[in-house]
């Protein structure tokens, strides 16, 4: 004989609806992290800062780096001023409105820099920007040097 129990007997359920409140949380947890995020082509240097920088936009930047010592970088492979030469030349061809961003760690001397920009300058590239990171006016204490 088989004697009831007092408690009673659920099936388990499985419940659908807040599993997937979770998953469009998660996706759209997602979603706003890529959007801040910044994707990052050339090696890693320690940008100066600067007080009137603002965010350039451009869909396919061709990136240069130059690091401490003076050796110039294409997105993270480095190359010889004849190699550049090459690339900003195919790259003109495809597109003769590129943007070239140069970015240089603060530690790079001026004369790399300038030499740098004077080669891309003089492979045909006039639209030509230095990366630098922004930098809130408050506390800076730097005033933009009086032209005489």
């Amino acid at each position: 004989m088989k004697i009831p129990s007092p408690i009673s007997t659920r099936k388990a359920r499985l419940e659908i609806v807040p599993m997937i409140d979770i998953m469009f949380f998660l996706l759209a947890a997602f979603v706003l992290v890529s959007l801040t995020m910044v994707k990052q082509l050339t090696i890693s240097v320690d940008l100066p800062a600067a007080i009137e920088a603002a965010m350039d936009h451009t869909p396919d930047p061709f990136s240069i780096g130059v690091d401490s010592e003076g050796n110039v970088f294409v997105g993270t492979e480095r190359v010889d001023l004849p190699e550049l030469r090459q690339r900003l030349e195919s790259r003109l061809q495809r597109d003769p409105n590129t943007a070239v961003t140069i970015s240089g760690d603060t530690t790079t001397t001026h004369g790399a820099m300038v030499s740098v920009l004077e080669f891309v300058r003089a492979c045909g590239v006039h639209r030509v920007a230095f990366a630098v990171r922004t930098r809130s006016n408050e506390g800076a204490g730097a005033t933009p040097p009086a032209n005489d």
